[in-house]
C-alpha cells in the first residue's frame, strides 16, 4: 500500500511463423516484462528480438519458464517430480540469461507460466525445488509469484526477494486463486470496473472476488495482458489512469 507497482506483460510467445501477442506496443506501457524461454513459447531467434526490445525500450527482462508444451501452450498440468522442476528452472532461466548478457541486459525476475505457474503457487516440494533452482543461478532474482501463494512465502523465507503478482482482467476466489478460465467470472472486461480493482489492491490491499467477498491482497506487480488491439488499449489505460491517480509506474527493482 505504498502507492508504488509495476506493470508487467508475458510476451515473446510467438514461435517460428506463428505471430501472437502485440509485443510491440504492450513494451511501451509496461515496466517489466516475462519473455517466453522456448519451451511453452518463443524460440532462440524471438527470444533474442524480445530481449533487444526490452533493452531498447528501457523495460526490465524477466524469463517466463513453463513446460514443454508447445501444443498445448504450457496451460495443460503435467505430472513432474521436484527434480524436473529444478531443471527446468534452470534450464530456461540459462537460455534467457545468456541472450540478456549478449545484448547488454540481465535478468531482473523470474515468473512462471500457466499450469507450472499454478502448480507452483500451492504444491509444496515443487515451489521448493523451483526456489532452489533460481538460487543456485542467481541469487539477485526476483521471483514474480501470486499474491498469497504458496511459494511466494515459501520464497521470502528462503531469502529470496519477492514481488507479488495479481490481474488487472482476472476474478478471484475467496481463497485468493484465479477463476478457472473456462468459468463464468473468469475475466473482467470492462476496462473501468478493472482499474476499480487495481486501485483497491494497490492503495486498499483488497480485492472482491466472484462471490462477492472482499479478501486481503499484495499488489507489487500487476499483469496486464496485449494480446489483441483491444487489450493494448487496455493496458495504455490503466497505465494511464494509475499515474492520473498519483500511483507511480516502476519496475520491481526500484522498489523490491
Amino acid at each position: 500500500m505504498n502507492g508504488i507497482v509495476d506493470l508487467n506483460s508475458d510476451i515473446g510467445e510467438s514461435f517460428g511463423s506463428y505471430n501472437l501477442g502485440m509485443d510491440e506496443e504492450v513494451i511501451k506501457y509496461v515496466t517489466s516484462v516475462n519473455i517466453a524461454c522456448g519451451w511453452h513459447a518463443g524460440d532462440p531467434l524471438i527470444m533474442e528480438h524480445t530481449v533487444r526490445g526490452a533493452i531498447n525500450n528501457n523495460v526490465a527482462i524477466g524469463a517466463h519458464p513453463g513446460y514443454p508444451d508447445l501444443m498445448g501452450f504450457g496451460r495443460r498440468n503435467m505430472d513432474i517430480s521436484p527434480k524436473e522442476a529444478r531443471a527446468y528452472v534452470i534450464y530456461q532461466l540459462g537460455a534467457l540469461s545468456a541472450f540478456a548478457r549478449a545484448n547488454g541486459g540481465k535478468i531482473q525476475h523470474m515468473k512462471l507460466h500457466g499450469a507450472f505457474y499454478n502448480t507452483a503457487s500451492v504444491k509444496g516440494e515443487i515451489a521448493e525445488a523451483i526456489i532452489e533452482g533460481i538460487l543456485d543461478v542467481d541469487k539477485d532474482i526476483i521471483l514474480l509469484a501470486l499474491s498469497g501463494s504458496y511459494i511466494a512465502k515459501l520464497a521470502e523465507e528462503k531469502g529470496l526477494r519477492v514481488a507479488q503478482e495479481v490481474f488487472a482482467d482476472r476474478g478471484y476466489n475467496d481463497d485468493g486463486t484465479l477463476v478457472n478460465r473456462k468459468l463464468p467470472g473468469a475475466f473482467i472486461h470492462d476496462k473501468e470496473e478493472a482499474f476499480r480493482r487495481i486501485k483497491d489492491m494497490v492503495l486498499e490491499g483488497k480485492v472482491t472476488t466472484i462471490s462477492g467477498k472482499k479478501i486481503s491482497i499484495v499488489a507489487d506487480s500487476i499483469c496486464v495482458h496485449g494480446d489483441n488491439p483491444m487489450a493494448v488499449d487496455f493496458v495504455k489505460y490503466i497505465r494511464e489512469s494509475l499515474i492520473k491517480d498519483g500511483i507511480q509506474i516502476k519496475s520491481l527493482s526500484e522498489f523490491i
